[in-house]
């Protein structure tokens, strides 16, 4: 049995969870979110928690058992606190701006990046070396993350790039030199 899947998720107050079908809706004081898991997966709420049962052994079922779990735990997460990720940025004229919804990037290039998120996700800039990614959905959060990270990855030389808060980027020794 997966340790993962077994685990009963907690709903806490507030929150609102149903269960049509293959389709759940959380509700809650952030916002709602929908998701449709696998037909096979069983997902019951009763008394205060959610349980996701599966129907056989076999490895796909196994797979999906702790898959459907998490996301779910992750949905209620999202609706009850909401996720952050936040990126830092290094080097020499490298900044970020806010000019209205939008994140105005400058990284070296000949023209600034814009970017505009998407619906359910905020981006904040505390700094012109931070940003601040956040909303509901931990899935939406980390890909505009990883899409803006994209722009100018960090680079193993002199490590100048986006990145995120707390990575460690691993450099590499430049050029010998003549002895």
């Amino acid at each position: 049995m997966s340790r993962i899947g077994r685990a009963p998720i907690e709903i806490p107050a507030g929150v609102e969870v149903k269960v049509d079908g293959n389709l759940i809706e959380v509700k809650g004081p952030q916002g709602t979110l929908n998701r449709e898991f696998h037909p096979d997966m069983l997902v019951e709420v009763s008394e205060g928690f959610i349980t996701v049962t599966r129907p056989s052994d076999n490895k796909e079922h196994r797979s999906l058992h702790g898959l459907t779990r998490s996301l779910i735990a992750n949905m209620v997460q999202g609706v009850t606190v909401g996720f952050t990720r936040n990126l830092e940025i290094v080097g020499v004229g490298y900044r970020a701006a806010k000019q209205g919804d939008k994140l105005v990037l400058s990284l070296g290039y000949s023209h600034p990046i814009e970017v505009i998120p998407a619906p359910g996700i905020e981006i904040e800039v505390p700094t012109p070396t931070k940003i601040s990614v956040k909303g509901i959905d931990k899935e939406l959060v980390g890909q505009t993350a990883a899409n803006i990270r994209d722009f100018r990855r960090p680079e193993p030389y002199l490590g100048k790039g986006i990145r995120y808060e707390g990575e460690r980027v691993r450099r590499k020794a430049g050029k010998a030199g003549k002895a």
